[in-house]
């Protein structure tokens, strides 16, 4: 994929207007007290794997509407004291996949928490999923996730797997190896974006791992992007032309744009400057809208597949600096 968005000179300085509703704050309010009123239920039930430095659970938790949503929680073996606590949230179509994907954080000293997206993990063979997605539409929709209940900001898909991440982390607070203090969300693409949501909608998150994120800048997304999963928004609005301002209305609720305007921990974003899947400028939208202290790593070679290891390696030392300085 060649080069196909804006300078990189021009990048670093793009900043976007927003398109916020004014009820965006107690939307969100709105939201998390309803999730809340229902008992939270965390389970993490040790899993039988014989690995000789890590413990392993099956989590689950009850997410929006009290759905039981699942995941992994992986902590250092013998580590005296609770530990910092990475989320994890996957990116779009994948599953939880399999203890031994998430060994990473572990064997740095970290605990790693990875919540499962409702409703994926049936697509992505080498990920599979568990947890379905219990609440319908009655509207119509494109194939996929992004148009699920998209002419109303309350029946949107992405409310619940927002609402979900939000309740993670207050699974997370409650098992005794975590740390209260060192909660990082990390994620992505999708995970990116909702790792974005997070940092700014639960104020116990104390810094962000942000890669490629999705779900960020809709409406330049799809004006020049022409692959999945935006393009399924496309394909919505080209046989229900009729709903464009209602469908943008919606997406403002959910955009990387407003939740990055509220950002205020420490974040690591990372871009690919050949990305057609999240083009660059949309992700240097989130990143230069962010309110906190912030740095990006840039791959101009790369499309969607951003750094790879060569980025795990910068955020393990960027983490460690962070926490270590306090």
């Amino acid at each position: 994929m060649p080069l196909f968005d804006l300078p990189l000179e021009q990048l670093r300085s793009y900043l976007p207007e927003r398109d916020e509703p004014a009820d965006f704050d107690a939307f969100w309010s709105r939201t998390l007290t309803e999730a809340r009123k229902f008992d939270l239920s965390a389970e993490y039930v040790p899993y039988d794997l014989p690995l000789a430095t890590v413990d392993v659970f099956d989590v689950s938790f009850a997410g929006w509407g009290g759905h039981r949503i699942n995941g992994w929680f992986l902590v250092p073996r013998g580590v005296e004291g609770p530990v910092p606590c990475v989320m994890h949230y996957i990116g779009y179509s994948g599953g939880r996949g399999f203890p031994k994907d998430h060994l990473f954080w572990p064997s740095a000293g970290y605990a790693v928490f990875v919540m499962e997206t409702r409703g994926h993990g049936g697509v992505n063979a080498g990920s599979p999923g568990t947890t379905g997605d219990p609440h319908g539409s009655a509207s119509p929709q494109a194939p996929g996730m992004m148009t699920r209940g998209i002419l109303d900001p309350d029946d949107y898909y992405y409310r619940r797997v927002f609402t979900d991440a939000v309740r993670a982390v207050d699974a997370a607070l409650e098992h005794p190896a975590v740390d209260s203090s060192r909660i990082v969300v990390s994620g992505g693409s999708q995970g990116g974006g909702i790792a974005q949501a997070t940092a700014a909608l639960h104020p116990s998150v104390k810094a962000a791992l942000i890669d490629v994120p999705f779900l960020t800048h809709f409406r330049r997304a799809v004006e020049i992007t022409g692959r999945d999963p935006y393009q399924e928004l496309v394909r919505f609005l080209s046989t229900r032309r009729d709903t464009a301002d209602q469908v943008f209305r919606t997406l403002s609720y959910f955009d990387g744009l407003n939740f990055a305007a509220r950002g205020q921990v420490p974040a690591l974003y990372s871009v690919a400057l050949m990305d057609d899947i999240c083009p660059p400028s949309t992700v240097f939208a989130g990143y230069n809208h962010w309110q906190g202290p912030k740095e990006i790593s840039v791959w101009p070679w790369n499309g969607h597949e951003g750094g790879g290891g060569f980025q795990t390696e910068e955020q393990l030392r960027y983490l460690h600096k962070l926490l270590s300085d306090g």
